[in-house]
């Protein structure tokens, strides 16, 4: 078994954090109305992705109706709709959408984590859980020698995997903001793409595929 996979495998049978371990369960016993005659995956949610990926994504958390449901990270939510189209439309997908394990999607050097694996209450994992969690992000880091740029989507994210990436103070995050890392690779922000932020307008459709137009630019200097 490749490194990546012993890692997603950790991940899928992690018990490290009860309170979401359990909330998890709860969701996917009581489910939504929409999906009640489907079978939630209720477990912690492994990456996804090409494993010679020179792009890393890193989310939030999966969704309790979404990757919670499904298996997969962004897979199943409205979140999901916009990160996918966006991928498909910068060449990082083969699909624009993202409905379930079997629908076929794959993505190309891409790579797809988050700072927790398990659906947190109100979508806020707590900083212990986020610390616990963060042993998988190190190992994917240090397991994918291929990565070019690192994609934070959110505050979360940034705060989550810069202790890994950075040295220093944390540089203030902000839509379209960068650092060259002392490793060579760049850290590139974005909003994320909750319905907080797609919703609202302060994260539109040409905002996001400006974002993986310059992660295209940037894989291939």
């Amino acid at each position: 078994m490749k490194p990546l996979e012993k890692i997603q495998e950790k991940i899928v049978n992690c018990e490290l954090c009860p309170r979401l371990r359990k909330h998890c369960a709860s969701i996917a016993r009581e489910k939504r109305h929409a999906f009640r005659n489907e079978t939630y995956w209720g477990r912690p949610v492994p990456s996804f992705g090409d494993p010679e990926a020179r792009l890393l994504i890193v989310g939030l958390a999966p969704a309790a109706h979404g990757a919670n449901r499904t298996g997969r990270m962004f897979t199943g939510d409205r979140s999901g709709d916009w990160l996918y189209r966006a991928l498909h439309k910068a060449g990082f997908a083969s699909q624009a959408s993202s409905l379930g394990l079997d629908d076929g999607l794959k993505l190309r050097d891409a790579w797809i984590t988050a700072t927790a694996h398990c659906a947190p209450p109100d979508n806020k994992p707590s900083p212990v859980e986020i610390a616990r969690c963060s042993s998988y992000l190190k190992s994917e880091l240090t397991s994918m020698k291929r990565v070019k740029v690192v994609l934070v989507l959110g505050g979360i994210a940034l705060n989550g995997i810069w202790k890994f990436v950075g040295h220093g103070a944390r540089p203030k995050f902000g839509h379209g903001a960068e650092r060259t890392l002392e490793s060579g690779k760049t850290l590139l922000m974005s909003y994320h793409p909750s319905q907080q932020n797609t919703f609202t307008g302060r994260l539109t459709e040409p905002m996001f595929d400006s974002i993986f137009a310059r992660a295209n630019e940037l894989i291939r200097k």
